[in-house]
């Protein structure tokens, strides 16, 4: 019986299982959707739900605590000043999870795990406007580059200028 024993053991020893949880949820964190089998996402989500809960609370004894589980400092300070505070307002459910069919190899079932809200779109808007504007500006300063003739023999075919290949060569 296996009472009072939660989470899955998704194969691996103690270590390995932890050490691949960690590096889920940095990737989590970094990319904020990944695709993986059904049981490693759902243990996935408890502990994102976890460091997203410590990134909302903002203490330093926080920070700490998430540091010991994401290696990452980058990763760590985006979960703090990005992704917590757009995660404000609510109380858990802060991320989906759903299936993505199955895997081909061995038949596995995948889901797709992401956070619930996205990077605000006025963001986003804001920076393909700035990216277009520094395109344009760096368009209208180049000059455009001109196109010179070279000398053609007959046919079209270029002349070359050295003897010993090419069709202008005598052979003996």
């Amino acid at each position: 019986m296996r009472h009072q024993k939660a989470g899955r053991k998704l194969g691996r020893n103690s270590p390995h299982r932890i050490s691949m949880l960690r590096n889920m949820v940095t990737s989590f964190f970094g990319n904020e959707r990944i695709e993986t089998t059904d049981a490693k996402a759902k243990e996935l989500q408890k502990l994102a739900e976890k460091m997203i809960t410590l990134g909302k609370q903002g203490s330093l004894h926080a920070r700490r605590n998430a540091l010991a589980v994401i290696k990452d400092r980058k990763i760590v300070k985006k979960l703090f000043e990005d992704i917590a505070p757009r995660f404000q307002d609510r109380q858990g459910g802060y991320t989906r999870t759903f299936k993505a069919g199955h895997r081909p190899g061995d038949g596995a079932l995948l889901s797709v795990i992401e956070l619930t809200t996205k990077a605000s779109s006025t963001d986003k808007g804001k920076t393909k406007t700035k990216e277009k504007a520094s395109t344009s500006k760096s368009v209208s300063k180049k000059k455009k580059p001109t196109k010179k003739s070279s000398p053609k023999g007959e046919k079209g075919k270029k002349i070359s200028k050295e003897k010993g290949h090419g069709e202008g060569a005598k052979t003996k």
